[in-house]
């Protein structure tokens, strides 16, 4: 069960809190909502919300509403008898409304991030933020889940389904075993990918909830994926390979998912279809990060890294690279998902690694009549041999989303995710092999754990990440319940009051009262009842009674 803590338990995290606007009240969910609840107190504060809204409305507008949805936020904010309606100026600026929107939506944050974030500060609001803040930093155990049948196995140990307890939330846990990990040496590469998966918030990308640690595992919460992965559907789904529309679909995704890593500057290196996961409503997402890696800015990095067939010539030759790797990567999945096999090795045909390099590095691959001439033009481009004349290598991103391929995706409804799948999976289905098919691990012997490790486990079990539970919190509704439940009375903190007001000390009994009093007065006391036993009585056993009394108040008084 959730429960906000009292507001005078935050006092230390109010002081020791990160004082960013940005953070604070934009990119945490529970921050955003609820500065915008003190922003609905004051009239100029509310204008300032309702425009941002009304600018993002307009980017996410579909073409044939985009000129009339720009109309709508002059005639709003600016006032027509600014600029007359028939005016050339007006209909060209309401045409191009995106690019003053964004720099008016500059103005406005800029404004909300001065004086009203420090009045904010003071508010209950804040109070409130603070408490939502405690709470998500509360250990997380395995006592914090429920745990569901096995879904899979990973390099290091087993994928299974689990639930929090106190939202009902599904989630995909990861264990890492800590005995397989230290026999690998793979500590570097399992803290690699926790810390990227956590500093990456995209919706194309598995978001990272929870990292917990057992006595046998660490343990990763991630988003469940139900819909299967790329390669079961392209080849365990009817004919090898997709329609053109649906792999344009899913291409159009993992470029954007590939652009939130970049914006980063993480490059990816294991862009293949058992790695690109569908949800519940068709939408993709990248998975397994393992071989992830952040280049420094204005770097480039070296490594051979990879599944074979889907590496670069670049990362084959064991070249300097920078993003380069991931958009062949891409060429390698839209050549799959549309001939239902990799441009350099046919399903299930054996042949050794040597030659599957060798076909990377100097054959063309072939194209079948089921590709289009856009479809084949971004092959084409995306599996260029030299990095620096690739597809992506100049713009990144945009100059890939602005390839003919992609004409009919509008990017920014699909990035706000309003734009329905080609497919949906059934609820119904398991799109996997059978749990039985999945292969056990065989236990770990000769490695045992000290407490040399438990530096790594403590950076790699951190609790909750931010944005991703706070999404969850708002999402089951415990948000709303749990603020509904505390009346805004409980928000305000009287410091001075619990200032000055001391605590009473709680009432003692007869014998604290008796046996605490200073040593000299007990002392005497103790004396008088054993020579009192020992006058008053003869009988031996009554004697050692008086001396047991004794001794045991002699205790009493020194030991509690």
């Amino acid at each position: 069960m959730l429960k906000l803590p009292p507001v005078s338990q935050c006092s230390e995290l109010r002081h020791s809190i990160e004082k960013d606007y940005s953070s604070l009240c934009d990119k945490q969910p529970i921050g955003r909502l609820l500065f915008r609840e003190f922003c609905d107190t004051q009239h100029d504060l509310k204008g300032c919300i309702e425009f941002l809204d009304a600018v993002a409305e307009y980017e996410v507008a579909a073409d044939e509403n985009r000129r009339s949805c720009g109309l709508q936020i002059f005639d709003t904010f600016f006032g027509a008898e600014v600029l007359p309606r028939n005016t050339v100026v007006f209909i060209c600026s309401a045409t191009n409304v995106y690019n003053y929107g964004k720099s008016f939506s500059r103005i406005v944050h800029n404004y909300l991030s001065g004086e009203p974030f420090e009045e904010y500060q003071e508010s209950p609001c804040f109070s409130r933020f603070l408490q939502w803040k405690w709470l998500e930093r509360q250990p997380v155990t395995k006592n914090t889940f429920r745990h569901y049948r096995v879904l899979g196995k990973g390099g290091f140990g087993e994928v299974c389904a689990c639930q929090v307890r106190a939202t009902g939330k599904m989630y995909a846990c990861k264990k890492l075993e800590k005995k397989r990990i230290k026999r690998r040496k793979g500590e570097a590469m399992a803290l690699n990918e926790k810390r990227i998966l956590e500093k990456v918030n995209s919706r194309f990308v598995v978001s990272l909830s929870y990292t917990y640690e057992t006595k046998d595992s660490l343990c990763l919460v991630l988003t469940i994926m139900n819909g299967g992965d790329l390669k079961f559907h392209i080849h365990n789904m009817g004919n090898p390979g997709f329609d053109e529309q649906r792999a344009i679909f899913y291409a159009a995704e993992l470029s954007c998912g590939l652009e939130d890593l970049q914006r980063e500057r993480i490059v990816y290196r294991d862009l293949k279809p058992e790695n690109i996961l569908l949800d519940d409503r068709g939408h993709i997402r990248i998975s397994d990060l393992g071989l992830a890696t952040e280049i420094p800015e204005g770097g480039t990095i070296r490594g051979r890294v990879g599944t074979v067939g889907y590496m670069a010539p670049e990362v084959i030759n064991n070249e300097n690279y920078t993003f380069s790797p991931d958009w062949w990567g891409l060429g390698c999945l839209i050549y799959e998902m549309i001939e239902g096999h990799s441009p350099f090795r046919k399903f299930k045909e054996k042949v050794k690694r040597e030659e599957v390099d060798r076909r990377v590095r100097k054959d063309t691959e072939q194209y079948s009549e089921k590709f289009s001439e856009d479809a084949k033009s971004v092959c084409q481009m995306l599996l260029t041999k030299n990095p620096k004349q690739r597809l992506g290598s100049k713009a990144g991103a945009v100059e890939v989303k602005a390839h003919p391929v992609f004409k009919d995706i509008n990017f920014k409804r699909l990035e706000a995710n309003i734009l329905d799948p080609p497919f949906c999976p059934d609820p119904h289905a398991i799109y996997c092999k059978d749990v039985v098919d999945i292969e056990q691990f065989s236990t770990v012997r000769g490695v045992y754990l000290d407490t040399a490790d438990d530096t790594f486990y403590s950076q790699f079990a951190t609790g909750c990440v931010s944005i991703p539970w706070q999404n969850e919190m708002i999402e089951s509704g415990c948000f709303k319940d749990i603020n509904e439940d505390e009346p805004e009375e409980n928000m305000v903190l009287n410091v001075e009051e619990k200032m000055y007001h001391p605590v009473p000390k709680p009432k003692r009994g007869f014998f604290y009262r008796l046996f605490r009093r200073g040593v000299r007065v007990t002392s005497i006391l103790l004396f008088w009842v054993f020579f009192f036993l020992m006058g008053c009585v003869k009988r031996k056993e009554i004697f050692h009674q008086g001396k047991n009394f004794l001794f045991s108040a002699f205790l009493l008084r020194h030991f509690t």
